[in-house]
């Protein structure tokens, strides 16, 4: 396994945040500075970090669900001194959780936060498609079915048009968007651009998981089989599939 994945299995960061404190010269190997992310590593070797051994990849990981509040940011820390989402999430033990993606601190709703940082990297990559729905509350005049359109086939925006939209009118000024790209504030640039900017903005659901009834500020560990579903939903099963079927050639010993 290269070295970079290893960490992202560990729990240390997401896989590119990984490539970058290997790069960095903050990883070391068996005492041995190590700067290539694409090191192989077997999961034996004494693996640190700033001078701390980073936990086995096998370890057990957990993911847990907020119901972020108004204002707090989704960040492990923040240099202004607002409230993080990581604050707000207090798993038993030593363990460091990192929120996957990110949410504005004007937005509420769903975000997860893990020690998974492959999993976080498989929810959050523009690759995997994974699905993210809002509830948006928007201005302007009352929505309409040309508007909805427009979002449905895609917006032009300063980087480029987006990728087509699920898109339902709830009322006059509320919508319900799915989206699968994850650029920065993307929901409120897409209302933005059709003349309908967002008032409030919640995500009720990321892939398979749903919000549901969590109060605003709670969180919840997610149980194995909601993991499981998230994990299919970011093609991970797929792709062991995929791994699994692979057979090194037979060799054919006659002469």
């Amino acid at each position: 396994m290269r070295l970079a994945k290893h960490l992202a299995h560990a729990g240390v960061a997401s896989r590119r945040a990984a490539e970058e404190l290997i790069r960095a010269g903050r990883v070391t190997v068996d005492g041995a500075l190590v700067t290539d992310p694409a090191r192989d590593v077997s999961g034996t070797e004494r693996i640190e970090l700033d001078g701390e051994r980073v936990a086995p990849a096998s370890a057990v990981r957990v993911v847990y669900v907020l119901n972020k509040p108004h204002g707090v940011v989704s960040t492990a820390a923040d240099t202004h001194g607002r409230p993080t989402v990581v604050e707000l999430v207090r798993p038993p033990g030593a363990r460091r959780l990192y929120p996957v993606g990110r949410l504005d601190a004007d937005s509420t709703g769903l975000i997860l936060l893990t020690d998974d940082g492959e999993l976080a990297h498989r929810l959050t990559h523009p690759r995997f498609e994974v699905s993210k729905t809002y509830r948006a509350t928007v201005g302007g005049p009352a929505l309409r079915e040309s508007a909805l359109r427009r979002l449905r086939e895609g917006v032009v925006l300063d980087d480029g048009r987006t990728a087509p939209a699920a898109v339902r009118r709830l009322g006059n000024h509320e919508l319900e968007i799915t989206v699968r790209e994850g650029r920065k504030r993307q929901v409120r640039r897409m209302c933005e651009a059709i003349g309908h900017p967002v008032r409030e903005l919640r995500r009720v659901r990321f892939g398979p998981l749903e919000l549901g009834t969590l109060r605003e500020g709670a969180s919840r560990r997610l149980t194995a089989k909601e993991i499981a579903a998230l994990r299919a939903a970011s093609g991970e099963c797929d792709d062991a599939a995929r791994h699994a079927s692979v057979r090194p050639a037979r060799r054919d010993h006659r002469r």
